[in-house]
């Protein structure tokens, strides 16, 4: 399957098992329009189809990774579209169909690395949060930020934010809006690791290639479990564990992980 972007606002390559996508608007900081909303969703709903890709990787064009909304867009908006009714429609519609992608990182079974270098603001944040692990370069820098356009949080950051932080960080980085650094993220729990930035795309690179040569089949359930559990009742939780195992064990990367153990050797995973 060939997985391409429905416009410019988005690129997307698949190589080597790795899908990396790519947010292309430079010049607007990647900030989200409905182009890039569209373009996101449709795209995270092929790569969570198509299972010869094992690994999303997500990031920014030029020195940034997503400086939130199009705000230019809004203001425009919002003096096109005076009537109260009309303007909340428009807003549904434009975050609904973000909320598209939201889904879609979420429910794909291919583990999501999130390569953050500069602005991570508002809808960056959210996008960043739903990524399953996020290397960031020393000089990257956030802000949920939707306090200061007078709205609340879109994309998912209301659900994944006191799951990562707690609820009293949460309220703080949500309520108050300010700007903190990559080290301070880490602190936090919202990124995995920071590196220096000449680093990144190399330290990136390497983390896709273990996910890639990893079994498929045991992330994309422990992923599952992961992202069910806070949800889940312990009885339930026990139960989604042993049909999730029960099923890996019918794979032959199971039979590959045991028979590598036993012989005390590397496995090779094929993904099957």
């Amino acid at each position: 399957m060939t997985i391409t972007s429905p416009n410019d606002s988005m690129l997307v390559e698949v190589q080597d098992g790795v899908a990396n996508v790519v947010f292309n608007r430079p010049d607007s900081l990647n900030a989200l329009d409905e182009d890039l909303a569209d373009a996101l969703g449709a795209i995270t709903g092929a790569i969570r189809a198509d299972q010869s890709i094992r690994c999303m990787v997500l990031s920014g064009a030029g020195n940034h990774f997503m400086a939130g909304g199009d705000i230019k867009t809004f203001g425009e908006k919002l003096d096109e579209t005076p009537d109260r009714t009309a303007r909340r429609h428009y807003f549904e519609n434009l975050i609904n169909t973000f909320h598209v992608a939201t889904t879609n990182m979420r429910e794909m079974p291919q583990p999501i690395i999130g390569k953050v270098r500069g602005a991570a603001a508002g809808a960056g944040v959210s996008v960043m949060l739903t990524c399953d692990l996020v290397l960031a370069s020393e000089d990257a820098f956030f802000t949920l930020a939707y306090c200061h356009l007078g709205t609340s949080p879109d994309g998912g950051s209301t659900f994944f934010l006191p799951r990562a932080t707690g609820m009293k960080r949460a309220m703080e980085i949500a309520l108050l809006g300010d700007r903190f650094d990559a080290a301070t993220a880490e602190r936090w729990g919202l990124v995995n690791r920071v590196v220096a930035g000449d680093e990144l795309d190399a330290e990136v690179d390497k983390l896709a290639a273990r996910l890639t040569a990893g079994p498929a089949r045991a992330y994309a359930n422990t992923k599952a479990l992961l992202n069910q559990s806070l949800n889940n009742t312990l009885s339930t939780q026990l139960d989604a564990e042993t049909q999730g195992f029960a099923e890996c064990a019918t794979t032959d990367d199971f039979a590959e992980g045991v028979g590598a153990f036993v012989s005390k050797r590397k496995p090779e995973f094929k993904g099957n």
